[in-house]
């Protein structure tokens, strides 16, 4: 192009012949911009990683990293390489719908995975309801939703909760419980569910004591005083803990300098796993329990390549994972097969097409993307061991079916979410009517 411009300036160059060649010029360097625009597809990364929920966030960042790096040394999606872009909600719920909006109208990508906290979740649903994006949200969450721009990789509470307070009633045979939690939505919900539940199974209110804190609480002497003295009376007494983020290091030490051991009165958590505990002093946490859907510590050949590969990426032989981590794995490989599977990252062609894309875990089973945009997961109870990691202590027999609503609530009980047959995430049953919360 070069030699043909200093060519044409030796000859009589008229006003015309020069627009036009600018012109072309122009649209030349256009085609180039445009070319390289498209030579991408765009992963946003939504995630903490700063403030009270970097503890449990920041590796979730790490791990679509990771899932991309592996991806793009197959070769990417349909020929093209995959580019992250990350952005630091930092723990701050409204900053979280202002930082998807950007991911999605600015830098243009063409999926989310991200969010932790329910708030954090409920706060950008809007966003991706209004501009028609998808967000894959990987973490334990109480239900009662079912989004057609939002894929639930994380536990429903018939996949976490409700089985941990079975396993704690027929296995520990406990009779009075305490139901602590952060104070969002999330804690609330579940234990409003867990409440029903617990009653349902003939549970008097006596034996119910609930407790909320703020987000990263750290004065836990007095509550855990109240737990101590609840648990006192006779019966076997366990704490179901939806306490969230950095909050949970100080409430297990004074656990621990209360003289509360696992053997009188223990706590099941799901918000605590191998990724909390790392570098903490695990001596106030032996033998309580945890309720996710993986455990690092479950031998399978899957989940040993995928530890070997993940600390050789960190370059930290050291380096856990987790629960949330394992979800994102599953979130990732369904998105990019259902990507391939339409062969567009168009948003209505993948979230059509996701419902029934089936993926290995990492704990030996297959995983189902269903109508209602949950997943189908196995259910693990683990003891808390001095090195971090954890005992398996209980397991489901199969694959849980995740359900978006609860069978507990009388507002939800009838209700289902199904983005195949009925378009709708809040079906009716009885009245075979959609509409309301969640559609």
């Amino acid at each position: 192009m070069l030699t043909q411009l200093t060519h044409d300036i030796s000859k009589p160059f008229s006003r015309r012949r020069w627009l036009a060649a600018t012109a072309g010029l122009v649209l030349g360097l256009a085609g180039v911009t445009g070319v390289k625009a498209q030579e991408t597809i765009k992963v946003g990364v939504l995630h903490s990683l700063s403030g009270t929920m970097a503890i449990s966030e920041t590796t979730l960042k790490d791990t679509v990293l990771f899932l991309i790096d592996e991806q793009n040394k197959k070769g990417g999606v349909l020929g093209k390489k995959l580019e992250a872009v990350v952005v630091d909600p930092a723990s701050n719920w409204p900053l979280f719908a202002e930082k998807a909006r950007e991911l999605i109208t600015k830098n243009k990508v063409s999926v989310v995975f991200g969010c932790w906290t329910s708030v954090s979740r409920k706060s950008v649903l809007p966003v991706f309801k209004e501009l028609n994006s998808i967000l894959f949200y990987p973490v334990q969450y109480e239900g009662e939703e079912s989004e057609r721009n939002v894929f639930y990789t994380g536990a429903a509470p018939n996949q976490q909760a409700i089985p941990a307070v079975d396993y704690l009633m027929k296995d520990e045979k406990v009779k009075r419980w305490v139901l602590a939690g952060t104070d969002y939505v999330y804690p609330r919900t579940t234990n409003k569910i867990l409440e029903a539940y617990l009653k349902s199974k003939g549970v008097k209110q006596e034996d119910i004591m609930i407790n909320y804190t703020p987000f990263g609480h750290s004065d836990w002497q007095t509550i855990v005083a109240d737990i101590k003295k609840f648990g006192s009376t006779g019966k076997k007494t366990a704490v179901v803990s939806t306490i969230n983020g950095d909050a949970n290091v100080p409430f297990y030490k004074e656990l621990g300098n209360q003289g509360i051991k696992a053997t009188d009165i223990p706590v099941v958590a799901f918000s605590v796993g191998e990724e909390e505990l790392a570098g903490i002093d695990t001596k106030p946490l032996l033998g309580h329990l945890a309720a996710w859907n993986y455990f690092q510590s479950i031998k399978d050949p899957a989940n040993e390549k995928f530890i070997k590969a993940w600390q050789a990426y960190t370059k930290n032989p050291k380096r856990v994972t987790n629960d949330p981590m394992e979800a994102h794995v599953i979130g990732f490989d369904m998105w990019v097969k259902a990507v391939e599977k339409v062969k567009s990252v168009d948003a209505d062609k993948v979230i059509d097409a996701l419902p029934g894309i089936e993926a290995k875990n990492l704990t030996g089973g297959t995983s189902k993307m269903l109508p209602n945009h949950h997943i189908t997961k196995p259910v693990f109870i683990g003891e808390i061991k001095a090195n971090g990691q954890f005992d398996v202590v209980w397991k489901t027999p199969g694959l849980v079916a995740g359900d978006a609503w609860s069978k507990e609530l009388d507002g939800s009980k009838d209700l289902i979410g199904d983005w195949v047959g009925k378009k709708c995430g809040n079906y009716n049953t009885k009245t075979n009517k959609c509409g309301g919360q969640g559609s």
